[in-house]
């Protein structure tokens, strides 16, 4: 028998039993759909997660308090330090920002972070309230949709004026435009709006659209307290290009170390790239998207018994016709050769069925986030078709030799004499 001869054979049985073989194709159009679908979602987390980190420059630094393996409380982002660690001040920054101490420093905004209460005409939210300098706001990657920026004067001024993210000044005003020059408490004390920044969306220290920046000076006196007049959360460095990342990484290591006079070994800071991030999240996100891809290749296992389940029945009921086959001469090799190339057919298409459903929800899962205002798209890359079509073939192999070798085996006589 030839596989053009198998192949037809094939079809005509399964076009004898539509029904049930509809109901095993759907088994892996779902299964097979489900990967599509789910491999999707993951690759388009993944890409939306490190588009959003990438979108705020590729040779920015961050340098925070504590070290990783330091003492409980301390690492980075805490905001706190060891026990017996010095926390990040402004003469880091300062010595950080001298061109001959860190020539690969281009830029450096040291940063104050809390939360507090921000109302307006009897609405409140919330929300990051943030102490800063100029060079944040360029070393950050940040527009203005309108107004200006914190500048030197309201440093020096110590000056009772924010800049709201789009969303925070959504939550209070309703609109994110024609809000500069009115006046919104926050914690009970009159600040000015003299700006409102351009939507970014989340990034790395949460949605930077949700978020009040005032200065730097007026955060130490008024509203974010910290233990040492001079103490940091955080320092934002710019370095010149992205090729000397590393390089400036070093140098403020180096600067900082002999500040704190940090014993051999360890440090009581920590300094990450934007490299070092997106290598985070992009394990994060893969880990997720195989998660997600080997709970979908559960439904593919279950279409696979399903199509042994239903070639078994095929089998007991095509018992005779294998019997009469085999006494006109077939051999064993086509009796085995026909079954598997019925259950190979019901894989592969349920495997092509799958592939554009699961494109199809991929889409519509597109389309609800961007309804949403999501900047999230799906992405169905060629290796989750070629992973999901190769394991729906092989389910088919599989799952289709024991009953194609149990037909195969079946004595002429016996198989005749079977009622």
């Amino acid at each position: 028998m030839t596989i053009t001869q198998a192949i037809i054979e094939a079809l005509e049985s399964l076009n004898g039993n539509k029904m049930r073989s509809g109901l095993t194709v759907l088994g892996i159009v779902i299964g097979v759909a489900a990967v599509i679908a789910m491999l999707a979602v993951g690759n388009g987390a993944q890409e939306s997660i490190t588009g959003s980190i990438s979108s705020i420059g590729t040779n920015l630094l961050f340098v925070f308090s504590g070290s990783p393996d330091g003492p409980p409380g301390s690492g980075p982002g805490s905001g706190r330090s060891g026990n017996n660690d010095r926390p990040l001040t402004l003469g880091d920054a300062d010595a950080i920002s001298d061109p001959f101490a860190a020539p690969s420093v281009e830029l450096v905004a040291p940063v104050i972070q809390g939360s507090g209460i921000l109302a307006f005409a009897g609405e409140n939210t919330t929300t990051t309230i943030s102490g800063v300098t100029p060079t944040y706001f360029p070393v950050r990657n940040m527009e203005l949709a309108e107004g200006e920026p914190i500048n030197e004067e309201h440093i020096l001024g110590r000056m009772s004026v924010v800049v709201l993210g789009p969303e925070t000044a959504i939550a209070l005003f309703g609109h994110a435009d024609g809000i500069v020059g009115e006046t919104i408490r926050i914690e009970g004390q009159p600040f000015r709006v003299i700006g409102v920044l351009v939507a970014k969306g989340g990034g790395a220290f949460g949605s930077e659209d949700d978020s009040a920046y005032i200065p730097f000076t007026t955060a130490q006196a008024r509203l974010i307290k910290r233990s040492a007049r001079d103490e940091v959360d955080v320092i934002f460095i710019q370095a010149v290009t992205a090729e000397a990342v590393p390089q400036a990484a070093e140098e403020v290591s180096n600067i900082i170390r002999s500040r704190h006079r940090t014993p051999i070994g360890y440090d009581d800071f920590t300094v990450f790239t934007q490299q070092d991030f997106l290598s985070t999240f992009e394990t994060i996100t893969g880990v997720l998207t195989i998660f997600l891809g080997g709970i979908a290749g559960i439904s593919l296992l279950v279409g696979g018994i399903g199509i042994m389940n239903i070639m078994l029945v095929s089998v007991t009921e095509r018992t005779r016709e294998i019997g009469l086959r085999k006494a006109l001469g077939a051999r064993k090799r086509d009796i085995l050769l026909q079954f598997l190339t019925e259950s190979s057919l019901l894989s592969l298409i349920g495997g092509i069925i799958g592939i554009l459903f699961g494109w199809f929800i991929a889409f519509v899962v597109g389309r609800v986030a961007i309804a949403t205002g999501n900047n999230f798209v799906p992405v169905v890359g060629t290796d989750a078709i070629l992973l999901s079509t190769s394991f729906s073939a092989v389910i088919g192999l599989f799952f289709g030799i024991y009953p194609a070798s149990r037909a195969a085996n079946l004595e002429p006589v016996e198989a005749l004499r079977y009622e």
